[in-house]
């Protein structure tokens, strides 16, 4: 049954009061763009003798094939899985072309565990030239340390990857064919980004019927709002072309989980061309994701990446990273 004119226009009216006053919120709320200072203990990685060594800066010329970013946070019993599964790997593709170099940064997110131990036992093992260690002095959440890790990077093409190795690691090469398949990459950029997409409805019959509906709702919120052509923006393994990332994360704003999202929106913005492969990917446990919080919250981020581009308070500016 309809509503009577004056009902109408009055609900009408209402809902517009309500998208004006979420825009000004989101406009008057925004920070420009996250604090890009480095304490100085983060200017350095860490050695397993306990030397410092300066970071290197992500706009230096690549002295490295590939470099692998490894956000960590309270991970001291999952990150040896992921660590021997991808040390193993680089190590042989090295034996079997000596000319492929290789880095894993290990990025400790302020972590009340012994994560950052953890991790030293495998740069005493294969050297700090092949793990590095850098450890935050706070947290600044998964695309924060995500960021620290990709503007301390040496690589030519910088791959993010989960600590907790719920993506086979030699999956690295399906992303590579995907990252290849783009070229002509325009301005060097491009960015491939491993999917779970493919295994939905397996996972759909595994999840109570209140995380589906979550699931599909973020979806949703994601598909309207920010990316529409990627169908996975969150499985934690993408491979970024060194310039790529340089622009991405210089303009990146959100430090939390749903960067991921701004990330790909800034790429569609920026017309980097974007591929998306299909991995073999296991849930892990141990997900440091609330269900219904995380999920409420990255909701809201949605909303606000859009509104926040949309009315001008967030810019595709991009800023150096000292």
């Amino acid at each position: 049954m309809a509503l009577p004119l004056p009902e109408a226009a009055a609900a009408l009216t209402a809902a517009a009061l309500v998208l004006v006053l979420t825009c000004v919120i989101a406009h008057v709320t925004a920070i420009k763009m996250p604090a890009s200072h480095r304490h100085e203990e983060e200017k350095f990685f860490i050695t397993a003798e306990g030397r410092k060594e300066p970071v290197p800066s992500i706009h230096d010329p690549p002295t490295r094939d590939l470099s692998v970013v490894v956000p960590s946070y309270n991970e001291e019993d999952r990150l040896p899985l992921m660590m021997d599964e991808a040390l193993d790997y680089l190590e042989k593709r090295q034996k079997r072309d000596p000319s492929f170099t290789y880095e894993v940064i290990v990025v400790d997110d302020g972590s009340k565990d012994q994560t950052t131990k953890v991790a030293l036992k495998y740069c005493k093992k294969y050297g700090s030239d092949k793990v590095r260690v850098l450890s935050l002095v706070k947290n600044r959440g998964k695309g924060g340390a995500v960021r620290m890790g990709v503007f301390s990077s040496r690589g030519e093409k910088i791959l993010m990857a989960d600590a907790d190795g719920a993506t086979k690691f030699p999956d690295i090469e399906k992303v590579e064919e995907g990252l290849q398949n783009l070229q002509p990459w325009p301005n060097q950029m491009a960015i491939s980004c491993g999917s779970r997409a493919h295994l939905e409805k397996d996972s759909i019959a595994k999840r109570s019927y209140f995380r589906t509906l979550l699931m599909y709702g973020f979806h949703f919120l994601v598909w309207f709002l920010c990316v529409k052509e990627i169908r996975d923006t969150q499985c934690g393994f993408k491979l970024l072309t060194r310039k790529a990332a340089a622009r991405t994360f210089s303009t990146l704003h959100i430090e939390r989980w749903a960067f991921d999202v701004e990330l790909l929106y800034i790429a569609q913005r920026l017309r980097i061309p974007i591929a998306e492969v299909a991995v073999n990917w296991t849930e892990i446990e141990g997900s440091k994701l609330v269900p219904f919080w995380s999920w409420l919250q990255m909701g809201k981020d949605l909303l606000f990446i859009r509104l926040r581009y949309m009315t001008g308070a967030w810019q595709l500016e991009r800023r150096k990273y000292n």
